[in-house]
């Protein structure tokens, strides 16, 4: 068995090539993987494509890696008046976007996850979320088409693993975590303690060890303000 336990952070997110699509967990400051956000500033990755709820609040979430330049594109439904590096990086014209709906973000990443080609929906009809994607008429309601979000990497942040990479969360920091996990080829999940296998009860597993790429420990999670 392929062994999921990193000592280290920087360890974890060893690899990560420029370019890369990186699905990052959390709503607000809620579940967010900072460390493991922090590490991949230090790795240096850049032109990369990020997918999550915000574009970052102040210093922290995603902050860092606009601040230093990381990201040319990010797909988001809400960037928040707090984005500062992002704004400043948008207005520059060195960072592009894709608005979608919160909940149809949700839906774009579990249809990768489940192995679907898109689905039709009527949010976003007749607005710019409807510009250049496929209508019909469905049932008598307009919808378009929206498809899959795949990723190449999701950072995620849980509260305990076992070594075999179970996951379990805390509170609201389940959020957009678990459908992450399922959507990228290798999830790296950033967890305040580690277990013996059999620890964790399996009624309480949310995240299957099969999602799950990468473990490391990372106590004192940062939050933003």
């Amino acid at each position: 068995m392929k062994q999921k336990l990193y000592a280290t952070l920087d360890a974890a997110v060893e690899g990560i090539p420029d370019g890369a699509r990186i699905m990052f967990g959390g709503f607000g400051g809620s579940g967010c993987p900072n460390n493991l956000i922090e590490a991949l500033v230090r790795r240096g990755s850049k032109n990369l494509t990020a997918i999550s709820n915000n574009c970052g609040t102040r210093e922290g979430e995603l902050s860092p890696l606009f601040k230093h330049g990381q990201i040319r594109h990010v797909i988001t439904a809400f960037p928040g008046p707090h984005s500062y590096y992002f704004q400043e990086r948008h207005a520059k014209g060195e960072v592009t976007i894709e608005l979608v709906p919160q909940g149809i973000l949700c839906e774009r990443m579990r249809a990768a996850a489940a192995g679907l080609l898109g689905f039709y929906t009527t949010v976003g009809v007749a607005t710019e979320v409807a510009e250049g994607k496929e209508e019909r008429v469905l049932d008598g309601q307009r919808c378009i088409l929206e498809m899959p979000i795949h990723a190449d990497y999701a950072f995620i942040k849980a509260d305990k693993s076992d070594e075999l990479g179970n996951l379990t969360y805390r509170l609201s920091a389940r959020n957009f975590n678990p459908v992450m996990a399922t959507a990228a080829t290798t999830t790296i999940a950033e967890v305040e303690e580690v277990l013996p296998v059999g620890a964790i009860d399996p009624e309480h597993v949310i995240t299957p060890a099969i999602f799950v790429h990468r473990v490391v420990v990372a106590k004192g999670i940062r939050y933003a303000a």
